[in-house]
């Protein structure tokens, strides 16, 4: 599906005629007419004639400096890209650097034929941070809290013992790069965790991404470290990230703040340097409303805080000559555009929206009144659709009346908080099975009759780090969300404040007891019957919703065949979810047992004729959701509510799917698949990991 209309970017004379204001005409002309011009702070000292283009020349982003000259760096600062500077040059040039492949594969499989040059430029910022030789120039906010954050690198020793990390690189790329996004996330989640028991009065992070960002660098636990041209192995189009360090760490773009990226490639017998990537994230005048087009503008021409900017011509030099170069070579580009999203710190999100090429530059005055250099960027064909999903699902969220191919606006029938539409868009079929729609569980005896939890006495809500919260206590002494409601960890049981506790209903310890709060539709999929999907971005961590049913027995379950096709039954795990942070990493011990391991659930859970959402969730051996067992009505902890939460970001209209598990084969305690069930199924995720059964 392509959405979007066809972009018209300004031509030359477009541009030209649009430049005379108040100061004068401008002689405008095309990029690639322009000599690149460099400042003088960045030592060049000979410019080039009108019309040709010298060798491009690689500094830092600090600029150059004269023999002798302290460079005054910040302190403790690691550049993310190693240099070496070379005594005979004019500036810091990459030496020794990391080879790179000299073929890469397109999109449809085929060799890339560009053979790429083995040169790698050190991260860069938008602006440098020496103005001048020896004297500092003002950072941005940003960067400053990037300096303080820089943690020092963590101890490879703990209790004697050595500490062994795991491996990222696995035969699957996709595998890979989600390893180490939860990884990131998990360990986000938990620095927050921690400096929140603190309280304000202690040292706490303030920006914790940009902690584990710099953890997780300097033990190398990352992917695709190689720049490269065009499609990075194991990152789709349509994934979604929180922060710029997700993707560096996965070789998506490897500046933490600039918006362009670039790298020195050889185009036949001629090199180059040229952008690879760039990101849209609303901090420049760029046009994003074609789905499939997008004006970019250059980087560069304002400095100082934001209510303080002073403002210049931008110059043709750094990203702004990579692009110009890009659209001399026509090289692929990855393209990350930015959408709003309120359980965001900074209302942003970052998408991927596939491969562009530059297709045409100008320069015209800016809203400053000063020149900036434009790019207009068209999507390559025959890819997937990326920021084209957000802006459909989002008309959908404004107008529901927009989704078409519904067949009943609302599942639920008002039972939810927010409707769930029922569609299809494959066949003819008119809906599922009759079934009573139900948001609780239904237990074989009273939940009055059952046994009660420990209430807490806390006023308001309970706070993190609060000894005296019965409900902290029996969480192990942290509250299990975070405080904008994301699990922080995996665990054998949750407690959330249960009715009787004296907190208010805005406790953050009040998570899945409230319901679905995601805009959800049941799906007709093609070739395994009904499915689920979410017209809203899921966060890590997010509660999905609950699976609700009535409580049967075995015999119950044995009995009935058409039993199993909705069902929820603790099977054995063929391969066990790693979804915590590694302690180690945070000079913290690993405890003696996993505290992912889930405790014997002799509960059984059947949707058939009673069920919500969650009885459309299909397997798959490689899921996006995952259960957590949580007591909030009761206390008795062999019959908890099976919460479903988020194991990575999901995209809009992404299925939602979680793992059955496998059983094993009566009489074969621990041998695997039992070959003979009848529960056992074919499975049809159409994963790498596939198992081929489940259930």
């Amino acid at each position: 599906m392509m959405y979007g209309s066809s972009g018209s970017g300004p031509s030359s004379s477009a541009a030209a005629s649009g430049g005379g204001g108040g100061g004068g005409a401008m002689d405008l002309k095309p990029l690639r007419t322009l000599a690149p011009m460099f400042p003088t702070t960045v030592g060049l000292k000979a410019s080039s004639p009108p019309g040709s283009f010298p060798a491009f020349v690689c500094v830092t982003p600090f600029g150059s400096f004269a023999s002798g000259s302290d460079a005054d760096f910040p302190p403790n600062f690691c550049p993310l890209f190693p240099t070496s500077t070379d005594p005979q040059s004019s500036g810091d040039v990459p030496l020794n650097p990391t080879p790179l492949n000299a073929a890469r594969f397109d999109l449809n499989g085929s060799v890339y034929r560009t053979p790429l040059s083995s040169v790698v430029e050190p991260a860069v910022w938008d602006e440098p941070l020496l103005s001048t030789p020896g004297r500092k120039a003002k950072r941005s906010s940003e960067a400053a809290d990037e300096m303080k954050a820089r943690p020092k690198k963590p101890k490879r020793v703990h209790g004697g013992g050595t500490i062994v990390l795991p491996s990222f690189h696995s035969q699957d790329p996709r595998e890979s790069v989600e390893t180490v996004l939860m990884t990131f996330e998990a360990l986000r989640r938990r620095v927050m965790q921690l400096d929140e028991a603190k309280g304000k009065d202690k040292d706490t992070t303030r920006r914790p991404d940009l902690k584990v960002g710099n953890i997780m660098m300097s033990n190398d636990l990352r992917v695709n470290t190689a720049k490269t041209v065009g499609a990075v192995p194991g990152v789709e189009v349509g994934d979604m990230f929180y922060f710029r360090f997700e993707m560096l760490l996965v070789g998506l773009h490897s500046q933490v703040m600039a918006g362009i990226d670039r790298m020195t490639a050889r185009f036949g017998n001629e090199e180059d340097t040229v952008a690879i990537g760039i990101v849209s994230a609303g901090g420049y005048e760029n046009e994003e409303e074609d789905v499939d087009a997008l004006i970019y503008s250059g980087q560069g021409g304002s400095s100082g805080r934001s209510d303080k900017k002073i403002f210049d011509d931008q110059k043709l030099e750094r990203g702004n000559l990579a692009l110009e170069r890009s659209l001399h070579w026509a090289n692929g580009i990855r393209v990350i555009r930015s959408a709003k999203d309120p359980s965001s710190l900074t209302n942003k999100i970052y998408i991927y929206d596939g491969i562009y090429k530059v297709r045409e530059s100008w320069v015209e005055k800016g809203k400053s009144g000063f020149n900036m250099f434009k790019f207009k960027l068209l999507r390559e064909p025959g890819q997937p659709d990326g920021i084209a999903v957000w802006k459909m699902t989002q008309k959908w969220i404004e107008n529901p009346s927009l989704r078409g191919s519904v067949i009943l606006s609302d599942i639920s029938s008002g039972s939810e908080n927010i409707p769930v539409c029922l569609v299809n868009d494959v066949d003819g079929e008119k809906g599922p099975r009759y079934f009573t729609y139900v948001t609780n569980v239904r237990y074989p005896t009273p939940v009055g009759s059952m046994k009660p939890l420990q209430r807490c006495m806390c006023q308001s809500v309970c706070l993190p780090g609060d000894a005296s919260c019965s409900c902290v206590q029996q969480n192990e002494g942290n509250l299990p969300y975070s405080s904008n409601g994301l699990l922080v960890s995996r665990k054998p049981l949750i407690y959330e404040c249960t009715t009787s506790c004296l907190c208010s209903v805005n406790c953050r310890n009040r998570v899945s007891q409230k319901g679905i709060r995601l805009r959800f539709e049941v799906f007709r999929t093609r070739g395994r019957g009904w499915g689920l999907r979410s017209w809203d971005p899921i966060r890590a961590g997010t509660f999905i919703c609950e699976y609700t049913g009535e409580v049967i027995d075995k015999f119950q379950l044995e009995n009935d065949i058409e039993e199993n096709n909705y069902v929820f039954q603790k099977l054995a795990e063929e391969k066990p979810l790693k979804w915590n942070y590694i302690p180690e990493l945070l000079e913290e011990p690993r405890p003696a047992e996993s505290s992912e391991s889930s405790r014997p659930l002799p509960i059984i859970i059947s949707a058939k004729n009673m069920g919500n959402v969650a009885r459309f969730m299909n397997h798959s051996c490689s899921p996006n959701v995952f259960w957590q067992p949580v007591l909030y009505d009761h206390g008795d902890e062999a019959f908890p509510h099976i919460m479903f939460f988020a194991i990575k970001h999901i995209p809009p209209m992404t299925e939602l799917t979680y793992d059955y598990g496998l059983s094993r084969a009566e009489g074969q305690e621990g041998s695997g698949i039992g070959a003979g069930s009848h529960r056992t199924k074919r499975c049809l995720c159409g994963s790498s990991n596939c198992r081929g059964l489940f259930g």
